[in-house]
């Protein structure tokens, strides 16, 4: 059971009503302490699927109360396992305890935790961009190196992840100014890795015909169901509260070694090659962004308010739209690039 605490600090009084409000929501535990400036705390221990649902209501019903604050915290073990606890308790009274429902929720974590975790990597600062430059790097010498495991290394860094989520969940929000940080943390990232590469292009020799480098440059409309693939598999780590840098590799494997093979190319001086992996590039930010907005709307991921949550439908049904329309229109462009003979244009 993947658990969390709800800590709400509210008037005495009230945290009282709270408390006999949760006696019917089949959570692990509810604890209330009186606070020596005349408010409690109530601490409430929870399966994660239940944060969102216990939280909003909590919001609503008392939020207007003053010193309100609600604090979420994950939580690593408890002891004894609620399991365990009910299995303690039928043996000591010799009942068979009542069957219990299954704790109802989105299946995900909250609102609220999704947002602080998917934000919390989307800023341009300097070590995001730091971290750019280190799998760029590695990135280029694996494909200078035709060496896969060199490439497979620079993945494991992942930098590009967070920024395509949280411009998902911009989207899927409406929340404009998620959305340009993460576009800028995003274009910043996408193109500090390109000038990169380009430079390694420029300094190093490069074999257009080396296995890894062709295979950034032959596009086929199979790697759409990659990159679609990997853009719901990272909302879903996210969603889901589990680490997200296995997802990220993923994630990598559709974005940074086509996008440096597009610097290396250029800055060795294949033009046309360099189209190749520029087309897989473009294709596959559109699919993990379109995969990212649909799975956030398929695990019910919406606004709190009935305002906000008008606004959001606005937005994502924007979104949704034009990363369609440029996953057409790339679509043709795969389709039409397939025409020609790539290893044809290896000198």
């Amino acid at each position: 059971m993947n658990l969390r605490m709800i800590e709400m600090v509210v008037p005495r009084e009230t945290a009282r009503e709270a408390h006999e409000q949760l006696e019917d929501k089949n959570t692990v535990g509810t604890w209330t302490y009186n606070l020596e400036d005349g408010s409690a705390l109530l601490r409430i221990l929870l399966d994660a699927n239940q944060t969102e649902g216990i939280s909003d209501m909590l919001s609503d019903n008392y939020g207007r109360e003053e010193g309100f604050r609600i604090i979420l915290f994950a939580v690593e073990a408890t002891l004894p396992l609620p399991e365990a606890e009910e299995e303690e308790k039928e043996a000591e009274t010799g009942e068979q305890p009542p069957e219990e429902e299954e704790p109802q929720g989105p299946a995900r974590v909250s609102r609220e935790e999704l947002y602080t975790d998917v934000t919390a990597g989307s800023e341009l600062t300097p070590v995001y961009l730091a971290m750019v430059v280190l799998s760029t790097l590695v990135a280029g010498v694996g494909l200078i190196l035709d060496d896969v495991a060199t490439i497979i290394g620079a993945m494991v860094i992942a930098p590009l992840l967070a920024p395509n989520v949280s411009l998902s969940l911009a989207a899927t929000l409406g929340d404009v100014e998620l959305g340009w940080r993460s576009f800028k943390a995003n274009a910043a990232g996408l193109s500090v890795s390109f000038v990169t590469a380009f430079l390694m292009g420029l300094l190093f020799t490069v074999d257009p015909g080396s296995e890894e480098m062709i295979s950034r440059t032959m596009v086929n409309l199979k790697h759409i169901i990659i990159a679609l693939a990997a853009g719901s598999a990272g909302v879903l780590a996210f969603t889901r509260g589990v680490p997200a840098a296995i997802v990220g590799v993923m994630v990598a494997v559709a974005l940074l070694p086509p996008l440096v093979g597009v610097g290396l190319l250029l800055g060795a001086g294949y033009m046309q090659l360099a189209v190749g992996a520029a087309i897989l590039t473009f294709t596959n930010l559109i699919c993990i962004n379109l995969a990212g907005v649909l799975t956030f709307l398929a695990q019910g991921v919406r606004p709190r308010s009935w305002w906000e949550e008008k606004k959001a439908k606005k937005a994502s049904r924007t979104a949704l739209i034009v990363w369609l329309v440029l996953l057409a229109i790339f679509t043709a462009i795969i389709w039409y690039w397939g025409q020609f003979d790539v290893e044809a244009m290896i000198p």
